[in-house]
Parts: C-alpha cells; sequence; structure tokens
C-alpha cells in the first residue's frame, strides 16, 4: 500500500498544472483529483479505510493550512483595523445565517434532530465543525461530508455567482466566500486574488469562533421552535 501516498499526490499535482492551464472554476483541482483516484482505488480493491491510514500525514497538515492563512490577514491589517465593525457584524450574520439555514431545510426535508445537527456546522471548516456537532447530538461523519461537500461547492461556483451579482470588492467577495464555503473557498479567493484571500481567511475564522460560541444556544432555539410548529 506504500503507493498510494505517491500516487495521490503525483495526481494532485498534475490535475493542479493542468487547472492553472485550463483555467476554469469548474476544473477544480480537488475535485477532478478524486475523480481520478476513486476508480484507481476501485479497480484495486482498496477500501477507503487502508486508504486514509496510508495518507492521513495529508489529512493531518490541514490545521497548519488553516494557520498558515494568518500571513495574508498580518499583511492586510491596516485595512482590516479600519473596517474591524463591519467585518465582525458581516460574519456574525453570516454564521448565524448558515446555521438557520442548514437545520430549517434539513428539518423541513424530514430529517430528524440528529442529522439537523449534523448539518448546523455546515459552512465552517471540517475540526470546528464535527466537535460543534458531536456537542449537539450529531453524527461527525455526516458533517465531515457536509462540510467538504459545502466547500467544494462554493470553490465551484462560488465566484460565478458573485459575479453573476455583480459584486467587485474584494472585500465583500472574500467575505462571502469564507463565510460560506470555509477553507476551500478560501483557497479558490487565494487564487483568484490576494485581497480577497486576505478577508476570506478572515471570514473563515471569524464564522468558526462564531459558529462554537453561538451553536449551542442557537439549536436548541430551532429545535424547541420546530416543536412548536
Amino acid at each position: 500500500m506504500v503507493w498510494m501516498l505517491p500516487l495521490t499526490i503525483i495526481v494532485f499535482f498534475l490535475i493542479r498544472r493542468l487547472a492553472i492551464k485550463i483555467k476554469s472554476t469548474l476544473f477544480n483541482p480537488l475535485v477532478i483529483s478524486t475523480i481520478v483516484l476513486i476508480p484507481i482505488l476501485l479497480l484495486t480493491g482498496t477500501s477507503y479505510p487502508d486508504y486514509f491510514h496510508n495518507v492521513r500525514w495529508i489529512n493531518d497538515l490541514l490545521p497548519y493550512s488553516v494557520v498558515a492563512l494568518a500571513y495574508p490577514l498580518y499583511e492586510m491589517l491596516p485595512q482590516i483595523k479600519s473596517r474591524w465593525k463591519s467585518i465582525l457584524f458581516i460574519t456574525f450574520i453570516a454564521s448565524l445565517s448558515s446555521m438557520i439555514s442548514g437545520v430549517c431545510i434539513a428539518f423541513w426535508l424530514g430529517a430528524n434532530t440528529e442529522i439537523a445537527a449534523s448539518l448546523l456546522p455546515k459552512s465552517v471548516t471540517t475540526a470546528i465543525a464535527v466537535t460543534v456537532a458531536e456537542n449537539q447530538g450529531g453524527v461527525p461523519s455526516i458533517t465531515a461530508l457536509t462540510v467538504i461537500l459545502v466547500g467544494i461547492l462554493g470553490a465551484l461556483f462560488g465566484h460565478q455567482l458573485l459575479n453573476l451579482f455583480k459584486i467587485k470588492s474584494a472585500a465583500a467577495r472574500g467575505l462571502a466566500m469564507g463565510s460560506t464555503s470555509h477553507v476551500l473557498g478560501t483557497a479558490r479567493c487565494i487564487e483568484v486574488s490576494y485581497h480577497e484571500g486576505a478577508y476570506s481567511s478572515l471570514a473563515l475564522v471569524l464564522c468558526g469562533i462564531m459558529t462554537s460560541l453561538t451553536a449551542p444556544f442557537l439549536f436548541p432555539i430551532i429545535v424547541m421552535l420546530h416543536s412548536w410548529l
């Protein structure tokens, strides 16, 4: 199974080089690499637990990559200081909207409380989302999958949606992407614009903090209102 790690790295970097040449938001390296790797694992009879065990150090690098996003924040600190009130308000509303929408849609589709709790922190990074969901009685695996899907969708279609609504401000675009599609959306922002990446990094961090602080109070209220309706 020693071939799994080098194969994953080689596939990703090859797809990454192709993505630079193609320059299409739909040709996302993470998505395309996954599409390429799945048939290989199926053909070789490799189970997902075996694959994950052999490439786990890549997953372990995720927290460090999040910390590395602080560098663009440092360079943009003067601009951020001048807008800190607006930034806090925007990320707070974004955090609440994300949690409320996820839970309400889950209940509307007939999901139980466990599934709703799993979808509660869908727009923050995995490490925070899993902990928040577990504390509210959610299923960590469902939360992790939802976070990944939200991030991929944001990275693929976020900028197209922003362009459709003619939102041109780097601050607005970055805050929107970071608030809704966490690390994957932020990575996409950095590719598009350094300023967008900085604001997206800030939104990613702030929404993670706000979600972890407000979720224990917000979720019981939503569940209570749902039981009354």
